[in-house]
């Protein structure tokens, strides 16, 4: 086994512009996430499930495994924004589905580059001209004003994207639990407190009524570099903002830079990045997620999850 080489650590703390230098070599780390869902329905009941990491740069993915009953009448396709998404039916009883996967990610945190800029929207591809619309959860049509008169004045894109970040990290109190699927961004801010995808939702419908292009993101977020909190592990939801042409990660809820996202899905809102869409009466019983940095020659999937065997929940980042 390697010995484990320490490295300086990271500075965290409420975010900044001038937070990090984006131009520093990537090293890899190997990051184990996944999950265990398990359903009771009493009839044939429809499913749609999104839990597969996106297939794309800068995460890779190393080992990747996915079981259900029967899985041999999945279907799996790519939807509308490229997630991959798996469709069958739960039969009538008990129904255990395990995603476990092991996936690369950079060393590097969220890039919070201070030149950045927002494009003009007569810039803007139609492809991406549709994240600046309200949608379901991100009622931004309702926040014109509001926006305008908080960060109307601020000109540098990325300086508007972190000034809103920081609003909501003082004005909605994160609450365990305290979600709810049927509230949008302007009744979130109006009753002051939510999970992560309400913070998300909020600062997604800021940034849209200033015509950032911006969508909801959905995925595992390991302690790298950070202490465990101690809390259950869940998905976490954050958002990306279009800012010179390229998509940028920011993270509402945290609101500071981290280490080894594994990006699952994106899209609108939540409906876009909802990890299951059950179409009929099926009953939730157990849910378990997992997201830990791991030494990828000494843990494989389908290992019981063991957690003396994390590299990260400290401050502290290691490699191996």
């Amino acid at each position: 086994m390697k010995t484990l080489r320490k490295v300086k650590r990271l500075p965290l703390g409420n975010l900044t512009a001038a937070a990090f230098n984006a131009t520093q070599v990537p090293l890899p780390m190997t990051v184990r996430v996944g999950c265990r869902l398990v359903y009771e329905t009493n009839q044939s009941t429809p499913i749609f499930l999104v839990v597969r990491p996106r297939l794309e740069s800068p995460q890779v993915m190393l080992q990747e495994k996915l079981t259900f009953r029967g899985d041999e009448r999945a279907e799996e396709f790519e939807d509308g924004q490229g997630n991959i998404i798996h469709r069958w039916t739960l039969e009538p009883g008990t129904t255990i589905i395990v995603h476990d996967a092991l996936v690369q990610v950079s060393h590097l945190p969220d890039d919070s580059n201070p030149k950045t800029f927002s494009v003009p929207v007569a810039q803007i591809s139609p492809a991406v001209l549709r994240y600046t619309l309200p949608s379901r959860y991100c009622d931004s049509d309702k926040l014109l004003s509001f926006s305008a008169n908080q960060f109307g004045n601020i000109i540098n894109g990325v300086d508007r994207v972190i000034a809103i970040c920081n609003w909501v990290q003082r004005n909605i109190n994160y609450v365990t639990c305290s979600g709810r699927p049927d509230l949008s961004a302007s009744e979130v801010m109006a009753r002051g407190y939510g999970v992560c995808r309400d913070f998300a939702h909020v600062a997604i419908s800021l940034c849209r009524a200033l015509n950032l292009p911006t969508r909801y993101v959905t995925g595992h977020l390991p302690d790298i570099g950070c202490f465990d909190p101690g809390t259950p592990m869940d998905f976490h939801a954050y958002f990306e903002v279009y800012l010179e042409h390229q998509w940028r990660t920011f993270d509402a809820r945290f609101n500071t830079p981290r280490i080894g996202r594994v990006k699952v899905a994106h899209g609108l809102d939540a409906v876009d990045g909802s990890f299951s869409t059950v179409y009929g009466q099926a009953a939730l019983t157990s849910f378990e997620v997992w997201s830990y940095q791991v030494n990828p020659t000494m843990v494989s999937i389908g290992d019981p999850i063991d957690l003396s065997k994390r590299l990260d929940g400290t401050p502290q980042i290691r490699f191996v």
